[in-house]
């Protein structure tokens, strides 16, 4: 299980698969997910960025100051609404380096989803948790922040 870095890779444009039953396995998955993530200096990755097609992503806000932050692990996300006002900001992701872009996305967003024990959650984000959210809902329908920003560098 490694980390794809290419944008041409056919599991970053698939749509990922929902997860019927939370198991053991998608817990060990979900560990090993966080570790990949931690290991690259992500605050998230989603299931087809490691070729899982499957709908689930981690996700860590770190707070300044903080080693540890609050850790999500979410699977079969819907997005239920999202706020009329929107935040343009600079996005990078783990699978596409040295790329970046401005996204413009709603500042708010509310999502249910199953955690990590298969429990029904509802989540109300907002700024960069909600951001990162959008962002790893893209990657599980077959999406990339390439496709929405605006200009896109090329850092080298």
């Amino acid at each position: 299980m490694e980390l794809i870095k290419d944008k041409d890779n056919k599991a970053l444009r698939t749509p990922a698969e929902p997860i019927d039953k939370v198991t053991p396995e998608i817990r060990e998955l979900a560990r090993k997910m966080k570790k990949i993530m931690k290991a690259n200096n992500g605050v998230g990755l989603a299931g087809p960025q490691i070729g899982v097609q499957k709908q689930i992503f981690v996700a860590e806000l770190v707070y300044e100051g903080e080693e540890n932050g609050v850790f999500y692990t979410v699977i079969n996300p819907k997005i239920i609404n999202v706020s009329k006002e929107k935040e343009k900001l600079e996005e990078g992701c783990l699978s596409l380096p040295k790329i970046y872009g401005e996204v413009t996305r709603p500042k708010k967003i509310t999502v249910e989803y199953l955690n990590e024990m298969g429990r029904k959650k509802k989540l109300k984000a907002s700024g960069l948790l909600a951001r990162i959210f959008q962002h790893e809902i893209d990657h599980l329908n077959g999406g990339l922040f390439i496709d929405k920003a605006k200009e896109i560098k090329n850092i080298e």
